[in-house]
C-alpha cells in the first residue's frame, strides 16, 4: 500500500458541506451527480471507485441516500465530526426553507414567488443529472454483464415496478453468483479507475477509523440509539402519549426504518397514515408538500417535515399553533434524520472491509451498475416532468410512468437544461455557477412574464 495523499483540511470540508446545503437542488439524482462533480471530478477528495463503493452501500439502506452519501464521505475525510457535520449541513438550510414555506402554507400565504426561481433551477439540473450519468456510466459499466445489469435496473424501476430492494438484492446476487462462476466477469468498484491522486483512494492504506471492531460497533450502537430516541421519549413523557407530537415521534421513526426506495417510497407509506391513519392532511396535502420539497434544497424526504408542522400546527393542543408547528417539525425531522447518521457509522467500517473481498466486492460492483440504472430512471421521471408542460401518468406492466404530451415542450427548460449540460460536461464551469446561473434565468423570466 502506498502512502494516503496530503488530507483534506477540516475547515475546507466544513466550508463545501455547508454550501452544498444550499444548492443541492434536483433530488437524489441531483444531489449525488453534483457530488460526484465536486468531490471526484474537481475537488479529488474521494476517487470514483471510493465513492460508487459507498454510493451502493447507501443505496441499501432506509432513508435518504444523497444524505447518506455525505454522511459516509465525511466520515471517511474526518471521523465521526466530519460525518456528523456533513450529514447536518446537508439538510439544514433545506429545513429552515421548509419550515417558513410550511408556516406560509399553513397560514394561506403566497408561495408561488419562489417559483420562477426554481423553475430555473429544476431545468438546470436535468443536465447536471445527464453529464453525471454519462461521466459515471462510462466507468461503472465496463462490459456486456454491468451493462445487463444496469439496463435491467432501469426496466424493473421504470417500467415494471419491481420493489426498489429487490432490484438492488437481485443485482448483488447476481454479482456474487457470476464472481463465482467466471471471476472477473464483474468490475469491483475500487478497480473502476485509476484513482491515487484523491485524497480517499484504494491505492491508500484503511485509515484507523475505518477499522471495524466489535467494541465500536457495540459503542455505536448505544450511542446512535440514545441520540435518536431520548430526545423523542422526552417528547412523548412532556405530551403524553395521545399528543400529536407524540404521534408523529412513533410514527416516523417506524417509517425511517422500514421505507426502502427513496422520497416517492417514504411519500406513499406517509400519505396513507397522515390522511387516512391520523386525519393530519387532507388527500391532496402530502402532495402539496412533496411539490414544496421539490421546490427547495435538500432531500425530497423533506416532505416529512412539512407533514409534522401541519399535522401540528392543525392539532395544536395547549400550545399555540407556531410553536406546535415548529416543534412537530422539529421531532419530524430528528425522527427521520437521527437514525442516517447510526446506519453509516455503524455499517461503513464493515462495508469498508469489503473493499478486499473480491466476491463481495464484486456483488457490490453489480450493485454500483444497478445504482446506474436506477438514477437513470429517477433522471428520466423527472427530466420529462420538467420539460413537458403535459405528462400523462400510465401503468403499461406495473410502474407508473411519466409520458410526455406531443408538443408539450417548456423550450424555457429545454434550454435551459442544454446549457447547463453544456457547461458542466464540455466547458467545465463550477457547478456553483451553473445552479447560480439557472435560478436567476428562471427568476428574470418570471419577472418578465
Amino acid at each position: 500500500m502506498s502512502q494516503r495523499p496530503a488530507p483534506v483540511p477540516f475547515g475546507d470540508a466544513f466550508r463545501f458541506w455547508l454550501k452544498l446545503g444550499f444548492i443541492n437542488f434536483g433530488g437524489p439524482s441531483g444531489q449525488i451527480a453534483l457530488m460526484h462533480e465536486e468531490l471526484v471530478e474537481r475537488r479529488k477528495w474521494i476517487g470514483e471507485g471510493r465513492f460508487l463503493h459507498a454510493l451502493s452501500f447507501c443505496m441499501l439502506l432506509p432513508g435518504p441516500e444523497a444524505q447518506q452519501l455525505a454522511i459516509y464521505v465525511g466520515w471517511l475525510l474526518h471521523k465521526v465530526r466530519g460525518g456528523i457535520v456533513a450529514g447536518v449541513l446537508f439538510v439544514l438550510p433545506s429545513f429552515f426553507l421548509m419550515l417558513l414555506l410550511s408556516w406560509a402554507y399553513a397560514a394561506h400565504a403566497e408561495v408561488t414567488w419562489v417559483a420562477g426561481v426554481f423553475a430555473g433551477l429544476s431545468a438546470g439540473v436535468v443536465g447536471m443529472v445527464v453529464a453525471a450519468l454519462l461521466r459515471i456510466g462510462s466507468r461503472a459499466l465496463a462490459g456486456g454483464f454491468s451493462i445487463g445489469i444496469a439496463v435491467a435496473s432501469f426496466a424493473a424501476i421504470f417500467i415494471v415496478g419491481v420493489p426498489f430492494p429487490l432490484v438492488i438484492a437481485g443485482a448483488g446476487t447476481a454479482g456474487y453468483i457470476a464472481s463465482r462462476i467466471r471471476p472477473g466477469t464483474v468490475r469491483i468498484p475500487g478497480e473502476l479507475t485509476e484513482d491515487g491522486d484523491a485524497a480517499i483512494n484504494d491505492a491508500a492504506a484503511s485509515a484507523p477509523h475505518t477499522l471495524a471492531s466489535a467494541r465500536r460497533t457495540a459503542k455505536v450502537l448505544v450511542t446512535g440509539l440514545a441520540v435518536w430516541w431520548l430526545p423523542l421519549l422526552a417528547v412523548i413523557a412532556w405530551r403524553g402519549i395521545g399528543d400529536t407530537l407524540a404521534r408523529e415521534a412513533l410514527f416516523f421513526s417506524s417509517a425511517t426504518v422500514v421505507t426502502f426506495g427513496g422520497a416517492y417510497a417514504v411519500l406513499a407509506y406517509v400519505n396513507q397514515a397522515a390522511v387516512y391513519r391520523f386525519g393530519w392532511l387532507t388527500p391532496g396535502g402530502v402532495a402539496s408538500g412533496l411539490g414544496l420539497a421539490e421546490s427547495t434544497p435538500g432531500p425530497l424526504i423533506m416532505v416529512t417535515e412539512f407533514v409534522g408542522f401541519i399535522a401540528a400546527y392543525r392539532f395544536h393542543g395547549n400550545l399555540s399553533p407556531l410553536v406546535a408547528g415548529i416543534l412537530g417539525a422539529c421531532v419530524t425531522v430528528w425522527a427521520t434524520f437521527a437514525p442516517c447518521f447510526l446506519w453509516i457509522f455503524l455499517g461503513a467500517p464493515y462495508v469498508e472491509r469489503l473493499r478486499g473481498n473480491r466476491r463481495l466486492g464484486a456483488a457490490l460492483g453489480a450493485i454500483t451498475a444497478a445504482v446506474v440504472g436506477v438514477v437513470a430512471s429517477l433522471a428520466l421521471s423527472f427530466a420529462i416532468t420538467v420539460l413537458f408542460a403535459r405528462v400523462t401518468l400510465r401503468r403499461p406492466f406495473g410502474a407508473v410512468v411519466p409520458v410526455p404530451g406531443v408538443g408539450s415542450v417548456v423550450w424555457f427548460s429545454a434550454v435551459v437544461a442544454v446549457g447547463s449540460f453544456l457547461s458542466i460536461r464540455r466547458w467545465k464551469v463550477n457547478p456553483v455557477f451553473v445552479v447560480l446561473a439557472c435560478g436567476f434565468a428562471g427568476l428574470a423570466r418570471a419577472l418578465i412574464r
